[in-house]
């Protein structure tokens, strides 16, 4: 049973090409194909389906028909020319062929040689950096340039190229699937048998077995109409799942060349499915594809879409990215083992020892997915493993098991092994898709070792994992998948599911996990933080978890409710990343607002915490945390900021909703109806400027009837007036809220009433989280606000200066609550405490003074609305520079001084709050009390 070559044995094959070759003249028509026949051999491609020959294909430049001289399909084309011939004209000529190719079939590499030189292009490398050339005499010494023949993987993680070639693959997949369920083949088991056929396809080319030997299969051993396809594939699956010892002597030549695969994943029988001719050829497509260019990681999510008829029309845009992966395991511990290793690059000892820390590391991801998260993780450690390694032998020389000929490197000698990564996972499809993308991720990671070392693990047979468990992980304990343990980091991307969403089962599976902490404002996903900080429950145990989750576990009223059990546990915030755009790896789900929180115990590392600004799908931009990091991912004083009923700072008046008319839309003038009810004498003495939040933030135009002074004479003097009370009173009997019926009795009163005889600021609840400002407005008397905005008296404009400060916004951006993005205003949460120390009459002033001075600079654009005045690209330097005038007297208040950002204001904000909370300045002014009374 022929095994992939090991880089050694394709060095010394190398040597006997040249010898073979050295002396022969070379010429094009009678040489060509024996040379690329000895050339592949060398690689351990000897069978004649391995590669095409003098494959006919039409050239893109003339129409005309041409011969490759020969294609090893998605991967290399070989073009021979005469000894001494242009090899550029050669290339050429050979990219003329490519474009006729099929996609499946377009190789990544072009090889021309005139049998005394060769020349390589890489067509997925940039201009410049893709072409390399070789004397037949230095082909020994450059034998592993051309190591992808024998399976052996030259590509850059994570990169496009990668991507690119995962989604095509994904969709390769799709068009399988698409042709199993039209057939009406079992749901469960055609994803049992395309696990099995996805395997076979990546070792097909990535050198777990003789490549293409699954490809020759398919195109020697089953008919063209299909109809043997699926038995012999069932009895091959089940060949590959038995060792050479226990099978039937009198099996087909080649199905007995497949090794022993174990591992899983051709474990068990499933019914065996019926194909058709078109069902052959979409596995034939599949089959030509270069399956060994794809990445498990970002492939287990495309394979997992495959099943949703949605998701696969949609495939490449919905996955987890890598980049999104590491930046939850980069600070988490990445990043300081890849620092050891610069430290320590001179010390074999320190690196040994590296080496041995690495090896007692586990990782679990308790809501696995397809294994993202565990494949990234792996794959970077063995990288960093193979790094040591290396290193070590620069500086001690080659060990005894680094020697093929003496001992083979066994994966006992791996530091970082599949065994210490674990998963849980609720559904069956998902666990098997990552199972088998740790085998591939491993078997990758090893033709690394070996490309670097020149030896590494046997890929056969496969270990077989046990990892990754089947369950609810809210209602699985987690010690007994993996025990605590200080070297334990907990990570992933658990499902964010708000209240309105959650099902009856997950309310369940929350109660049973928080207990008597349960809050129902608690997402979904906080379910995991509190199984993590109970996995590490004793004392002794210091391990790390980390969380991908919904920004709005960091916003509003929930965040006391998950992290004061947190952080009274002894545990910190060892690194976060503030809100960005990730991309989900659910099937058809959109881009959304998350946070990255990681925490570790007893631990004196500095924290890091990540910004992100603009789009927010950028890199991030790393902060100085000079404290520590808070709940609400800033640098500061570590305190929850709790409901308050009365503003914290003792100059702040208290906020109100608006008016409310519950009127069914009769105490209301839309624009249409304006000119009818001002045409009325009797009405139009009602008539007020009326604003919700869209009127004042967009300027538009709407009234209201407002007849808290109504003569009721007048009601019979007004068709308008009597008609639209009388429907009010209509609509409001029939409620079925009491409080309502009872307001029937004065239908020409809003149902509620915010009175204000004063100037007053006008707040609206929701405004977009790309504001510079707050944009509130200073309104008179004569203008009523509806209850989608909140009000507050400020005769002096006090009020209204501080609202609109960079320290509020800053202070809501902080602590307050969203809708989707947007910004929520909460007066209980972000008005009432809001830390503004008391200030000194001057101060008072001044920050008076600087209110004004922005109502003034709007006052010379009257026309704009507020969103134009604050649009964040265009904002009117006059009225920027007034804020800053602004912010000048506001910061002085909170002790800063000179140049100020937000993240100073950040902090000056969370150490006033923390001294006014503890200082005792919680009493209600007597003032305030008796108004408060009186109301």
């Amino acid at each position: 049973m022929a095994k992939p070559l090991v880089l050694n044995e394709i060095r010394t094959r190398a040597v006997k090409f040249l010898q073979t070759w050295k002396d022969t003249a070379g010429d094009e028509r009678q040489d060509a194909q024996s040379f690329v026949r000895d050339l592949l051999a060398v690689y351990g491609i000897t069978e004649t389906r391995a590669a095409f020959y003098e494959k006919r294909v039409k050239r893109a430049s003339t129409g005309t028909q041409g011969y490759i001289d020969a294609l090893v399909p998605g991967l290399a084309l070989i073009e021979m020319k005469s000894a001494g011939k242009n090899l550029e004209k050669a290339e050429q000529q050979a990219l003329d062929y490519v474009a006729g190719l099929t996609e499946a079939e377009s190789p990544r590499w072009v090889l021309t040689s005139d049998f005394k030189r060769f020349r390589l292009l890489d067509l997925t490398a940039p201009k410049g950096e893709d072409t390399i050339e070789w004397t037949l005499a230095d082909f020994p010494a450059n034998s592993d340039r051309l190591a992808f023949f024998a399976g052996y993987g030259v590509r850059q993680f994570g990169s496009k190229d990668q991507e690119a070639a995962s989604i095509a693959a994904a969709n390769l997949m799709a068009e399988l699937y698409e042709a199993l369920e039209g057939s009406g083949y079992d749901d469960h088991e055609a994803s049992v048998f395309l696990v099995r056929t996805l395997f076979a396809l990546y070792a097909d080319d990535a050198g777990v077995w003789e490549r293409d030997l699954f490809l020759e299969f398919l195109t020697t051993r089953t008919a063209e109409d299909g109809s043997d396809l699926g038995m012999s594939l069932a009895m091959l699956y089940q060949v590959m799942a038995t060792p050479p010892e226990r099978r039937q002597k009198n099996l087909d030549e080649l199905i007995a060349r497949f090794p022993y695969v174990n591992g899983g994943v051709f474990d068990g029988t499933v019914s065996i499915p019926a194909f058709d001719a078109d069902m052959r050829q979409k596995l034939l497509k599949a089959a030509m594809y270069n399956w060994s260019s794809i990445s498990p990681a970002v492939f287990g999510s495309l394979f997992q879409a495959v099943k949703n008829k949605k998701a696969r029309r949609e495939l490449g845009e919905h996955y987890t990215t890598e980049t999104n992966i590491l930046k939850v395991i980069g600070p988490m511990f990445l990043d300081e083992l890849r620092q050891r290793f610069v430290d320590h690059q001179h010390d074999p000892k320190k690196l040994r020892e590296l080496r041995r820390d690495m090896g007692k590391m586990r990782f679990l991801d308790p809501a696995c997915g397809c294994g993202n998260f565990l494949v990234v993780a792996y794959r970077e450690m063995r990288a960093l493993d193979l790094q040591v390694l290396e290193r070590l032998q620069q500086l001690e020389g080659k060990q005894e098991w680094w020697q093929a000929g003496t001992m083979f490197f066994d994966k006992a000698h791996l530091s970082v092994r599949l065994e210490n990564f674990h998963g849980i996972e609720l559904e069956d499809w998902p666990a098997r898709i990552a199972a088998t993308a740790l085998h591939l991720v491993e078997h990758q990671a090893n033709q690394a070792l070996e490309l670097a070392l020149g030896v590494g693990p046997d890929p056969l047979p496969l270990n077989k994992i046990h990892t990754i468990h089947v369950g609810n992980a809210l209602r699985i304990d987690w010690a007994s998948v993996v025990g605590p343990s200080d070297r334990l980091y907990v990570m992933g991307n658990p499902p964010f599911i708000g209240i309105s969403q959650r099902t009856t089962e997950q309310v369940a599976d929350l109660k049973q996990v928080w207990g008597p902490h349960y809050h129902g404002s608690l997402d979904y996903v906080t379910g995991w933080y509190k199984k993590a900080a109970d996995l590490f429950a004793k004392p002794r145990y210091a391990g790390a978890f980390a969380f991908v989750s919904t920004n709005s576990i960091t916003q509003g009223e929930p965040v006391p409710n998950l992290f004061e059990p947190i952080f009274s546990t002894g545990w910190r915030i060892k690194f976060a990343h503030r809100t960005f755009a990730w991309t989900s790896e659910a099937p058809g789900a959109a881009a959304v607002h998350c946070v990255i929180i990681g925490f570790d115990k007893r631990s004196r590392k500095r924290a890091r915490l990540f910004k992100y600004t603009g789009n927010l799908r950028g890199d991030g931009v790393e902060l100085p945390v000079t404290e520590q990091i808070t709940a609400y991912l800033t640098d500061g004083p570590n305190v929850l900021v709790k409901p308050r009923a009365l503003p914290l700072a003792a100059r702040l008046p208290e906020v109100r909703y608006g008016n409310k008319p519950t009127d069914d839309g009769n105490l209301i003038i839309e624009p249409e109806d304006y000119a009818q009810v001002i045409a009325d004498p009797v009405a139009a003495k009602y008539v007020r400027r009326y604003v919700g939040a869209r009127e004042l933030l967009h300027g538009e135009d709407r009234w209201c009837l407002w007849l808290t002074n109504l003569a009721p004479e007048d009601l019979g003097k007004s068709t308008i007036l009597k008609q639209r009370v009388q429907r009010v009173r209509d609509f409001r009997a029939t409620s079925k809220a009491a409080s309502t019926r009872k307001a029937a009795q004065t239908p020409h009163l809003f149902r509620q009433i915010a009175l204000t005889t004063t100037s007053y600021i006008c707040i609206p609840i929701h405004v977009s989280e790309n504001r510079p400002f707050f944009p509130a407005a200073h309104l008179g008397p004569e203008v009523i606000s509806s209850n989608a905005n909140f009000v507050a008296d400020d005769p002096d404009g006090f009020a209204f200066a501080v609202i609109s400060s960079s320290a509020f916004i800053t202070w809501q951006k902080a602590v307050g609550g969203r809708l989707e993005s947007r910004l929520r205003f909460n007066k209980l949460l972000t008005w009432n405490t809001f830390p503004l120390p008391d200030v000194t009459e001057k101060q008072r002033a001044a920050i008076i003074a600087g209110g004004q001075a922005v109502l003034d600079a709007r006052a010379l654009h009257p026309t704009r609305s507020l969103a134009d005045h604050y649009n964040p690209l265009a904002m009117d330097p006059a009225l920027l520079k007034a804020h800053r005038t602004l912010d000048k007297a506001v910061d002085a208040a909170l002790g800063l001084k000179g140049t100020v950002s937000d993240e100073d204001r950040s902090k000056a904000l969370f150490s006033s709050y923390s001294k006014l909370t503890d200082s005792g300045q919680l009493e209600i002014p007597k003032s305030r009390a008796r108004r408060k009374a009186a109301n």
